[in-house]
């Protein structure tokens, strides 16, 4: 090698490396942001630019149903039938949260009644009602869970539990105490519920010890079907309210009120979660469980609910405090998360 050469190379590496441009995604996870929750605002801006209708909207409705079996079939895949029977005895745990999600949370939402329609409109409370009868999350739950070095195994079997309940309760419950604020869910929403969500549940877990495997070792492929079929629902519900003019009726007063709400609701029930299972003598991993599971709200099974309870022209009022919750609890959660994993060892 010429002294040019060694000079050159010597040159080459001195140089600092060319930065590379980060990606929307990257950019966005360094900053702490959450990319779905960034997605969903996404959507809704893109239905009220470009809305669906005419004949596109009945093939949007087609493929969002095939969209939502296909994401409650990976659900039934990727469970394993030993983590819910494992997990179930511990009971105690398991009633303390299902009692605050369907118990705790539906009597808030018909205290909230007393604030229409001074805080809230009559609308926003349907859908803040329509939150409160959610079941909850199972993917965040778990993993803010785990973060905060809680109970990881009783959260998985206590927010599926939650997920599977809700597929039965959470339409008798909106049949039971919706029908009292102006809107009428028959039996055969309740089995539209029951066929497109739990038959393609049990299919999944029918078939789990063939596809278990592929699911696991596609995980991003089910995260993108999870996702996205939820990305679908808003995109249509959202461009139906575009079309119905629903958008005229909602004032940036009434939005800054339903935000109000979500936060007084979750911060509530924080509250509750924290004292209740402190002063019932749970370890501190099962009250980390029991808070994060306690206190969520599932988007997941939400919309897909929400776009077959309800009719086409109030569902993208009824789903926005729901997406808004979404929010607030994430953000929430993730700092109380993050305090519970500073805790030191016992």
């Amino acid at each position: 090698m010429t002294s040019r050469q060694i000079k050159s190379d010597i040159d080459q590496r001195s140089r600092p490396a060319p930065q590379r441009r980060a990606s929307p995604l990257a950019l966005a996870r360094r900053l702490n942001l959450d990319v779905f929750g960034l997605g969903l605002i996404a959507t809704v801006g893109f239905s009220c630019l470009l809305p669906v209708h005419g004949a596109a909207t009945n093939v949007l409705r087609v493929v969002t149903q095939l969209a939502i079996g296909m994401m409650f079939f990976l659900y039934g895949v990727r469970l394993p039938r030993e983590t819910v029977i494992g997990g179930l005895t511990h009971w105690r745990l398991h009633l303390l949260v299902l009692a605050t999600t369907f118990i705790l949370f539906p009597l808030m939402g018909l205290a909230l009644h007393e604030f229409v329609p001074t805080l809230l409109t009559p609308d926003l409370y349907n859908g803040v009602l329509f939150l409160c009868l959610l079941p909850s999350t199972v993917q965040s739950s778990i993993a803010f869970t785990s973060i905060a070095r809680g109970n990881v195994a009783a959260a998985i079997c206590s927010a599926s539990a939650s997920n599977l309940l809700g597929v039965f309760l959470t339409p008798l419950l909106v049949a039971l105490l919706m029908a009292k604020h102006g809107q009428s869910v028959g039996m055969s929403a309740v089995l539209s519920i029951a066929g497109q969500l739990l038959v393609p549940f049990i299919a999944g877990q029918c078939l789990r010890p063939w596809l278990g495997a592929w699911a696991a070792r596609h995980k991003s492929l089910i995260t993108i079907t999870d996702r996205g079929s939820i990305l679908l629902v808003v995109y249509g519900a959202f461009s139906e309210a575009i079309m119905m003019g629903v958008w005229l009726r909602l004032s940036p007063t009434a939005l800054g009120a339903m935000a109000l709400v979500d936060v007084f609701l979750l911060v509530l029930v924080l509250a509750a979660t924290m004292i209740v299972s402190r002063r019932l003598g749970f370890s501190r991993e099962d009250q980390i469980a029991i808070v994060f599971c306690g206190s969520k709200k599932s988007l997941a099974s939400g919309v897909p609910m929400a776009n077959v309870l309800f009719s086409a022209s109030t569902v993208g009022l009824t789903v926005l405090p729901l997406m808004l919750f979404h929010q607030i609890q994430l953000m929430a959660c993730a700092a109380l998360a993050r305090r519970y994993a500073r805790r030191p060892d016992q």
